[in-house]
């Protein structure tokens, strides 16, 4: 600590982002992303970005990227919103939508840079607990008739899949929870809904109160370019925009811009390579299960295992032995999981092998 850091700075608790190593040979299944690459057309378009313009400021409004993120969803531009990464999407999304004199609602198991943000904004929330099987109870989210203030949500946000459990809430119970809630913000963060969720993108047009965020990071292979968006009623948009403009006017550069509007366009590519990341989370759930694990349902690129008889920690420790990394949450209730992301058919084979090796008697 330092005598010229501000307060705010002595009090947060950062976010701890998974872990990026340099091991010979690697199997890197902590992460979430993808295991393939992005849109030839994507990479193609970058390569062609990457000219003397590159002196120039990229437009600050993404107004291309806006038009085709429209176009795919079937809204208008001005109700899209973009930035650096869905993070900072969310960010903004935390300043300008999410704090308000009543509490933000979140689950107790999900994205750990939910209470990081509130930490970082000063916004009391409060952490609803999943329920025993870890799914999201939506009663827990709908204020009783005789509620008094302080027991209504002043917003609520929570990913669909949730992470790190990966279960998915069917979209006529996440209207459920938007519906309820009529004098609140809602915020689905739906990193992962492309593995097999439907999105609550279309509810937008009968909710004001609803915003939906995505990414460019997991379904589309575009982590290093930094791209996420939201969509919603062009109100909340626009207070989206106010803090992007007070904080950053140019959050996405001349080839991320390129990247991900290209990226859009090739939906062919998107609809078989996320179709390839469910084949082989499918099979590897099945062969986890044949070892005696239990696993969550899954609609991400990842799953969320335990076995009844190995420490969580031990087995992510065994297997980072034979350079084969997952992610292991030091937390209540999930410390004995392991958040594997889906590798490739190889990638998973390797993990499953080891494990058959270390579960041997």
């Amino acid at each position: 600590m330092s005598r010229f850091w501000s307060a705010v700075v002595h009090g947060l608790t950062p976010y701890v982002p998974g872990e990026q190593p340099k091991l010979d040979n690697l199997v890197k299944l902590n992460t979430n992303e993808h295991p393939y690459g992005p849109s030839p057309r994507a990479l193609e378009a970058i390569r062609a970005a990457t000219s003397d313009a590159l002196r120039l400021y990229p437009d600050p409004n993404a107004d291309a990227l806006k038009v085709a993120l429209a176009a795919r969803h079937g809204v208008q531009p001005q109700q899209v919103f973009v930035g650096n990464g869905s993070d900072e999407v969310l960010a903004h999304a935390f300043m300008a939508l999410l704090k308000h004199d009543r509490a933000l609602w979140f689950p107790d198991i999900s994205y750990s840079f939910y209470p990081v943000y509130c930490g970082l904004y000063d916004i009391a929330h409060r952490q609803i607990p999943l329920a025993e099987d870890f799914s999201i109870r939506v009663e827990d989210y709908l204020p009783r008739a005789d509620a008094t203030d302080a027991d209504r949500p002043g917003a609520i946000i929570f990913p669909n899949p949730n992470a790190p459990t990966g279960r998915l809430l069917a979209l006529l119970e996440v209207e459920r929870i938007v519906a309820g809630n009529p004098d609140a913000v809602v915020l689905v963060d739906e990193a992962y809904v492309d593995f097999g969720g439907e999105s609550a993108i279309a509810l937008v047009h009968r909710y004001p109160n609803l915003l939906v965020t995505h990414t460019f990071s997991k379904s589309r292979s575009l982590a290093g370019l930094r791209v996420g968006y939201a969509v919603g009623h062009a109100d909340l948009i626009e207070a989206l925009e106010r803090v992007k403009n007070s904080f950053n006017s140019y959050p996405l550069d001349r080839l991320a811009i390129a990247g991900a509007v290209a990226s859009v366009e090739d939906e062919a590519f998107f609809r078989e390579s996320c179709r390839k990341v469910i084949a082989t989370r499918d099979k590897l759930v099945a062969d986890m299960q044949a070892l005696g694990f239990e696993v969550l349902p899954s609609a991400a690129n990842f799953i969320f295992a335990r076995h009844p008889a190995r420490d969580g920690a031990e087995l992510t420790s065994a297997l980072r032995k034979r350079a084969i990394i997952v992610r292991h949450f030091k937390a209540p209730r999930i410390d004995q999981f392991m958040r594997i992301t889906v590798g490739t058919d190889a990638q998973c084979g390797i993990l499953v092998d080891a494990l058959k090796e270390i579960l041997a008697p």
